[in-house]
C-alpha cells in the first residue's frame, strides 16, 4: 500500500516565514510533496474547502493524506514523529534537553519581538528593504534577538547545537529580517544567518519566490 500524498499549502507569494519553516522541514527530511499555494492577498484561505480543512484557516498547512495540521511548529514535530530518524533525517537534536531548547527557540520567535517583526516585516527579506528607521521598541527587540543568538550559539558555531536543526532556519529567518534589509548586526551572528540561508532547502525556497510588486487586492466583504 502507497504512502498517503504529502501537500504543503503555503502562501502563494512565499512570504511567510512559517511557510518557510514547513517547506525545509519537509525538504529536509527528503520527503516528495507537492505544494498547494493560497493567494492570501485574494483571502484564499478563509474559502472552502481550505478553511474546514485547515481548521485555523492559516498556512502552512500539511496533508498528509485526509489528515490536515496547521502551524508550522507542530508540522516539523509531526513529520519528525511519523517519518523519525534514523530512517529519515532527523529535524531536532535527540538529546532531550537540547531538543527542549529548540522548541523553546520556536516559541519564543513566533511569540515575542513584535515591534521587530511589524518593522522588518518578511518583505525585506524576499522583496526589498525599508529605509525607515527602527523605533526604540524595536531596537530593544533587536537587543533581545542579539542577546539570545549569542548565548545560544557556540563562538564562531555555524548551528546550535552541533548539527543542524528546523530551529537554526526560525532563528536565521528573524536575524534576516535585519541582514537583508542592511540594519547592523554583530558579523559573527550575520554570517551565521548567512551560512544558514545557503542551505540548499532555503535556497529552493528563495529560488521559487515570486519577484516584483506585491499583488493589489481589494478587501474582502
Amino acid at each position: 500500500m502507497s504512502e498517503p500524498l504529502l501537500t504543503l499549502f503555503l502562501d502563494a507569494q512565499y512570504l511567510s516565514p512559517y511557510a518557510l519553516s514547513a517547506f525545509v522541514a519537509l525538504r529536509e527530511k527528503g520527503l516528495p510533496f507537492q505544494i498547494e499555494p493560497v493567494e492570501l492577498f485574494a483571502h484564499e484561505q478563509l474559502e472552502e474547502p481550505f478553511r474546514s480543512h485547515s481548521v485555523t484557516a492559516r498556512v502552512p498547512t500539511l496533508a498528509h493524506g485526509d489528515f490536515f495540521l496547521s502551524e508550522s511548529s507542530a508540522i516539523a514535530e509531526y513529520l519528525e514523529e511519523v517519518f523519525a530518524p534514523p530512517a529519515h533525517p532527523s529535524l531536532y537534536p535527540q538529546e532531550p534537553r537540547a531538543r527542549a531548547r529548540a522548541r523553546q527557540v520556536q516559541a519564543w520567535l513566533r511569540s515575542d519581538l513584535m515591534a521587530l517583526r511589524d518593522e522588518r516585516p518578511s518583505t525585506v527579506v524576499f522583496r526589498s528593504p525599508i529605509d525607515r528607521p527602527l523605533s526604540e521598541s524595536a531596537r530593544r527587540d533587536v537587543a533581545k534577538l542579539c542577546a539570545a543568538t549569542e548565548r545560544l550559539l557556540e563562538p564562531h558555531g555555524s548551528t546550535l547545537f552541533g548539527r543542524w536543526c528546523i530551529a537554526d532556519t526560525d532563528l536565521a529567518m528573524m536575524l534576516q529580517r535585519l541582514v537583508a534589509n542592511g540594519d547592523p548586526v554583530p558579523e559573527h551572528l550575520a554570517a551565521y544567518a548567512r551560512q544558514q540561508w545557503a542551505r540548499p532547502s532555503v535556497s529552493d525556497w528563495i529560488a521559487r519566490a515570486p519577484r516584483g510588486a506585491l499583488p493589489a487586492y481589494k478587501a474582502r466583504d
